[in-house]
């Protein structure tokens, strides 16, 4: 179940409230599609954005919409007691796992997230997701901080940020990951631009950010190299660079959001207040980067 492609959506908003058929029509889609599951409340999904009971709904849509396709929630916040109560709700929407995040505003020790996940793994009856995303929690780990996580109860992956694009020097990193932590602990990749080379390098899956809303050359990438066809993914990853550049200029979020509201798949401004998405100019260059990929009309 932590292996292969994990597609994160976005939660569109219109006036300041969850769009409903937004979301559930993303989450369909990607059922639709085959991958192997969908992460709601990522941080592509605005989870610290929203409200207890909006997260609470989000939940339940995803699991009722996704059909058979296998639902992780995420479940970040600041206080240890609102993620339980996340956790609490995630279970009993019928997630499959959940993702949590240790967010910081006061910086966390090492010995403050280890106890996080701790009481995580203490009441979840769920397998427990770690995501080490520190451009947005502002935490860091460190190699030795994953040993330590993955020695819990109930922790069955890692979403480790993106690896280097050397491809030496990504199954260097991967390997070095792969020594600390338990072999049924799988390990999965983030930050697009360089998922190819992570997966290649001996990543179990892909935590991805396009997927959720062009799930098509995500798969295509996750396939080939999955099926040893490591040439044919990193060739894919090649042949996207145009978009990965937006995506470092501009941030993944604005990007899939601008990507989902040409689309028709989501309302216009679609991000939560203060995120402002993309203006003219730049939805312009995105729509030719697209079209230039043959990326529109994914439905």
């Amino acid at each position: 179940m932590f292996t292969g492609l994990s597609a994160f959506p976005l939660t569109p908003l219109a006036d300041d409230a969850v769009d409903e058929t937004a979301f559930t029509g993303l989450v369909q889609q990607l059922a639709a599609a085959q991958v192997d599951s969908i992460t709601a409340l990522g941080s592509t999904g605005s989870y610290a954005y929203l409200s207890t009971e909006e997260r609470r709904r989000v939940a339940r849509l995803a699991v009722e919409h996704a059909g058979t396709t296998p639902v992780f929630v995420g479940i970040g916040a600041l206080r240890t007691s609102q993620v339980l109560t996340h956790l609490e709700h995630a279970q009993q929407a019928g997630a499959s796992a959940v993702l949590l995040a240790p967010m910081s505003y006061q910086p966390l020790t090492d010995d403050d997230v280890v106890g996080l996940f701790g009481a995580v793994a203490t009441h979840s009856s769920v397998p427990v997701i770690v995501y080490d995303n520190p451009g947005t929690t502002h935490v860091t780990f460190s190699t030795e901080l994953y040993g330590r996580i993955a020695e819990l109860p109930r922790i069955a992956s890692i979403k480790v940020p993106g690896v280097p694009a050397d491809p030496q020097a990504a199954r260097a990193r991967v390997s070095a990951i792969r020594a600390v932590v338990p072999e049924h602990v799988s390990i999965g990749v983030s930050g697009d631009a360089t998922a190819a080379t992570g997966l290649v390098a001996g990543c179990d899956g892909w935590y991805s950010v396009l997927a959720g809303t062009l799930p098509a050359p995500a798969l295509r990438i996750t396939r080939a190299a999955r099926e040893g066809r490591a040439a044919e993914a990193t060739a894919e990853s090649e042949r996207l660079a145009p978009l990965w550049r937006l995506f470092a200029e501009h941030g993944s979020l604005r990007v899939v959001a601008a990507i989902a509201e040409q689309e028709g798949l989501a309302p216009g401004a679609c991000l939560p207040l203060p995120l402002r998405g993309l203006d003219d100019e730049q939805r312009a260059r995105l729509a030719r980067v697209l079209g230039d990929l043959g990326l529109t009309r994914q439905r």
